[in-house]
């Protein structure tokens, strides 16, 4: 209440709120200060580590160079080690600091970790020339990205559901940055929309006979299906007005309102009202909340997606149909293509996720 008499008294001194405005840049310069180090290191070793995983990949393309595939899964093993270790580390000390951020999300890192090891397994078992093994590879790749993708469609519908019920307004002046995002969004989902389909009309001409020629139907239709939706949830958001601007303008509309109303009521109607206000405000938007949960998953879930084809898995060369399908140098070109825009689509649909998570 005293905030919002404040916010419209005309005797309101301007050098309370620049005394204020002072206060709060210096806790911001030192709460920056106090976590500079941590990000700095963590920078340091980021940049270390994919320096060390580029020279190993790289390295492995010469044939004189004897850095086999073995020597790239134990530094994945050993990036899964430290990231446990991380995990541990901050669940027994940081969190239990007065500072520490409590992060909601308790499947993040499992996340992440079944990623990891879905890529081992499957890296592990295809370099066998066993097929009983290769197929087991398969298996364990098409399920577990028809769940995947299968949840992130669902969520996805949620999420585009909760915008139909939104009242927020369209942004209508031009961005030149938003508008690069989508073209770049929109452009790099073709590379894997590409594969999707020649994969749906190889299964499709071919029967579909085989219940692994069944799940990759299935796969590439529900890909198709969840970039779809994806392209329209991620679109829909980045053109949506942010929550704190409607807040901020309804607040200065009503606010001088609410004060000549309360100066003609009675002390009691006026404490009523102020604890009404209060309570009110302090109460979650479920729209809100219901979105911000939609970008996160779907953040997360596309960093897996990400992670089997940014380390060199290529499924689409160890399941035969397309090759018999189209031969061999017609698929070849076609994931060639495709697959880097695919790649690229994903890590670009984090950014975007973010983004849209932050305004929502």
């Amino acid at each position: 209440m005293e905030n919002i008499q404040n916010l419209c008294s005309p005797s309101n001194p301007t050098s309370a709120e620049a005394i204020r405005e002072s206060v709060h840049h210096v806790e911001a310069v030192m709460e920056r200060a106090h976590h500079g180090g941590g990000w700095l290191l963590s920078g340091i070793l980021c940049i270390n580590i994919l320096i060390l995983g580029c020279a190993l990949v790289s390295g492995s393309a010469l044939n004189s160079v004897a850095i086999t595939t073995v020597h790239k899964q134990i530094f994945l093993i050993i990036l899964l080690l430290l990231t446990m270790l991380w995990m541990l580390f901050y669940s027994a000390v940081t969190s239990r600091k007065e500072q520490g951020v409590l992060f909601k999300d308790s499947h993040a890192g499992p996340l992440w970790l079944r990623g990891l090891v879905t890529f081992i397994l499957y890296e592990v078992d295809i370099l066998q020339e066993d097929e009983e093994n290769r197929n087991k590879a398969l298996l364990i790749h098409f399920i577990m990205n028809i769940v995947i993708v299968s949840l992130m469609s669902l969520s996805t519908v949620i999420g585009c559901i909760v915008y139909r019920l939104d009242h927020r307004e369209h942004v209508s002046e031009k961005n030149p940055t938003r508008s690069l995002d989508v073209g770049l969004l929109v452009g790099a989902s073709l590379g894997q929309f590409i594969i999707s389909y020649f994969s749906i009309v190889a299964a499709v001409a071919t029967g579909a006979r085989g219940y692994l020629n069944a799940l990759n139907l299935s796969w590439a239709l529900l890909t198709v299906l969840q970039l779809g939706l994806q392209n329209y949830f991620i679109i829909e958001g980045l053109h949506r007005e942010p929550f704190h601007v409607m807040q901020e303008a309804a607040l200065h509309t009503n606010a001088c309102v609410f004060q000549e109303h309360t100066e003609m009521s009675i002390v009691m109607e006026s404490n009523k009202s102020s604890y009404f206000l209060t309570s009110g405000s302090d109460k979650p938007n479920w729209k809100r909340r219901v979105l911000k949960e939609v970008c996160a998953f779907l953040l997360l879930a596309n960093i897996i997606l990400w992670i089997m084809p940014a380390f060199g898995a290529r499924p689409q060369f160890d399941h035969p149909t397309e090759i018999k399908f189209y031969n061999f140098t017609m698929w070849a070109a076609i994931v060639n293509i495709g697959l880097p825009f695919g790649i690229f689509y994903r890590m670009h649909s984090v950014a975007s996720l973010f983004e849209v998570y932050l305004i929502s």
